[in-house]
């Protein structure tokens, strides 16, 4: 192994997933371990912190040793430790902050902090290292629902964001409505194959001509009022396999519309050479399609990461760890968890 490369080890527990990666000269994905704890939740039918931080608390080490011996290194030949340390539940940010100071202590190697929404937004390098910039990013996730433009590498500008819930959430509420297991992304999109959105009338909520921003909340109550009439003073229905499918068709269909019509708007406004999205609800095969088929969006080269590297994983974290680095972007041990996300970035050196 040639000790030239640059080696970074990236983790990453802002959230329900307890993941470790190991990327080469910010190109080569060398290892990439997740754990989910969608079973752990699935109870509650959302992330419950405290749980979710003793989980990460049990795995973080496991992973993290699994994560350096797919990748064939040992902590001493690492380059850099990134380390997502915000946005995030802060009791969970904290096992992976520990982890990461811990081996950057013992090992003396270079800590780096990263934002996780960052991360996402970069991910695209990953999966296109000849990314055309400036390009479009839609971040949407279970916690975030965003429209930013990546400049340049370590430069970007965010255009929009959600005034209450993220896209994500507002289909786990959609599923919870329809009698759909957790998490009620993948669930909604499995239920709604085949189904016609025909007699049911959901909204689009653009909140303006010109904004950028997101509001999935109104859409969610349409769909209560929807099953339990105006007010919700009827007794929620038993839906039959027909109903629950045309439901779900039209509730995805409207999350759908809304994301990629702020897209589109957002490409108008900002002119852009390519496109790119992130965060779980990125791996929605229906978002995909319509956004590979609108007549503005198609002329932009569309950069799609794979599935494993739209969800929370070390990778991305690892990605813009190693450009911070380079940067001379390190960070010292007073690092600490912080529950909101940076809301632009732009390469600041020490």
């Amino acid at each position: 192994m040639s000790t030239a490369r640059k080696l970074v080890l990236g983790i990453e527990t802002s959230c329900d997933e307890t993941a470790a990666a190991v990327v080469a000269d910010d190109r080569v994905v060398l290892s990439n371990v997740v754990h989910s704890q969608v079973k752990l939740h699935e109870r509650w039918r959302g992330v419950v912190p405290e749980a979710a931080s003793r989980s990460h608390t049990q795995r973080i080490l496991p992973i993290v040793d699994q994560a350096l011996a797919d990748a064939g290194v040992r902590a001493a030949d690492l380059t850099a430790v990134a380390v997502t340390h915000r946005p995030g539940m802060v009791g969970c940010l904290l096992v992976g902050l520990t982890a990461a100071k811990t081996l950057s202590w013992v090992h003396g190697i270079p800590l780096v902090g990263v934002d996780h929404v960052q991360a996402h937004i970069h991910a695209a390098l990953l999966a296109e290292p000849n990314l055309q910039l400036p390009a479009l990013a839609l971040i949407a996730s279970g916690g975030h629902t965003a429209l930013w433009q990546l400049e340049a590498p370590l430069r970007t500008r965010r255009l929009g964001t959600t005034r209450d819930d993220a896209a994500g959430e507002a289909l786990d509420k959609g599923a919870a409505l329809l009698g759909l297991p957790y998490p009620g992304g993948p669930s909604i999109e499995q239920a709604a194959l085949g189904g016609n959105a025909s007699g049911i009338d959901l909204p689009r909520p653009m909140l303006g001509p010109d904004s950028l921003d997101f509001s999935f909340s109104g859409l969610k109550t349409a769909l209560l009022y929807q099953l339990r009439g105006p007010g919700a003073e009827q007794p929620m229905p038993v839906l039959d396999a027909t109903q629950q499918r045309d439901m779900s068709h039209a509730y995805q269909e409207a999350v759908v519309d809304v994301l990629v019509q702020k897209l589109r708007r957002a490409a108008e406004q900002h002119p852009s050479r390519s496109l790119v999205i992130g965060g779980g609800v990125a791996r929605n095969k229906r978002l995909r399609e319509r956004l590979a088929s609108d007549r503005v969006l198609a002329r932009l080269q569309q950069v799609f990461p794979p599935l494993d590297l739209c969800s929370d994983n070390g990778a991305m974290v690892a990605l813009l760890g190693g450009l911070q680095f380079d940067a001379g972007m390190t960070s010292d041990f007073d690092l600490d968890a912080v529950a909101t996300a940076d809301t632009g970035s732009k390469a600041r050196v020490r």
